[in-house]
């Protein structure tokens, strides 16, 4: 994250700009005093190891406190373990060379001060013995944070463990301002290029197009039955004006339409149903007047088949007796 100084400097001249006087002093101390050191990882670690050697006790406390506070407590809960590791191996570290600078006093201060803290944490049971112990750097409990690759691998862990953080954590609409500002200057830079092939292109089209004789002509007549022109780029530009031979059926080409699927109209069918409704209303309608039109003429339709079978029967009936009479006579 070192593009933060960059807008701290953005920040600073925008202040400056609006003639804020007073915030800029408070903006400059603040920024001597910042505990996170722009969120340069290498100069957290400087500090830390600048209060160690410098046998500040306070202010490494307070740093860590600052960095527990500001971006520590915002991690997940299984990251807790791992950030108390670090925290104890830094106060070992603090003790260690403490020792080694002679400086029993230091010793003497950090169990005084932390003895309350660290008595209920087991891993700091046997570390109470160290201000009596004569050669902790051959006791079993303390020799392994005498070593170089116990110190050097403690710094390049929180170094690492810091980084992680730092790259992770959320970030000020305003910082993300230069990097931005870099994908698009890289966007246009690629637009470009593409322009350029795609000018060349239409010109190799073009050319080919026109057999390649003439050079480049400034006005050509399509098949299409439109005009081309050529822009001062090189592309290739129709007009709508139309040219002398008019287009034919036989040259449209139908649009790729896919079929519509396969919709039940419920009008339809209502429609359907009323049809044969309606049909059926018109049937017996029908009925009914060849009914009335009997009752009005007197008649019955059973009535009237009766009267027709008897006046057949009487006919066949004079009929057999007029033939015997005359067999008779």
């Amino acid at each position: 994250m070192a593009h933060i100084q960059y807008i701290d400097g953005l920040i600073r001249e925008y202040i400056l700009f609006r003639g804020f006087s007073n915030t800029l002093k408070a903006f400059d101390n603040e920024l001597k005093s910042d505990k996170d050191k722009s969120f340069r990882v290498d100069k957290v670690i400087e500090q830390i190891l600048l209060f160690i050697h410098n046998h500040d006790l306070v202010g490494l406390r307070e740093l860590w406190a600052h960095l527990n506070n500001h971006l520590f407590r915002n991690l997940e809960h299984h990251f807790a373990t791992a950030v108390n590791k670090l925290e104890q191996s830094v106060l070992k570290f603090y003790l260690i060379v403490a020792y080694t600078s002679n400086k029993t006093d230091k010793i003497t201060e950090f169990f005084t001060k932390l003895s309350s803290e660290l008595v209920s944490q087991s891993e700091w049971k046997e570390w109470f013995f160290f201000p009596f112990c004569k050669n902790p750097e051959e006791h079993a409990a303390f020799a392994v944070c005498f070593t170089k690759q116990w110190q050097d691998t403690l710094l390049i862990s929180l170094h690492n463990f810091l980084s992680t953080i730092y790259q992770c954590m959320p970030q000020p609409i305003i910082a993300k301002a230069e990097s931005e500002g870099c994908l698009i200057k890289k966007l246009q830079e690629e637009n470009g290029m593409l322009r350029s092939k795609l000018t060349t292109i239409q010109q190799q089209q073009y050319l080919q197009s026109t057999g390649g004789s003439g050079g480049h002509h400034s006005r050509l007549s399509g098949s299409s039955g439109a005009d081309q022109r050529l822009t001062a780029d090189g592309r290739i530009k129709y007009s709508t004006r139309p040219s002398s031979s008019m287009l034919s059926l036989n040259d449209l080409q139908p649009f790729g339409i896919p079929p519509p699927t396969h919709i039940v109209d419920d009008f339809y069918i209502i429609a359907q149903e009323s049809n044969s409704i309606g049909g059926a209303a018109e049937s017996q309608a029908r009925g009914l007047k060849s009914l009335i039109r009997n009752i009005g003429s007197g008649g019955s339709p059973v009535l009237g088949r009766r009267d027709a079978a008897l006046e057949r029967n009487k006919k066949r009936s004079g009929s057999v007796g007029s033939r015997s009479n005359w067999i008779h006579s």
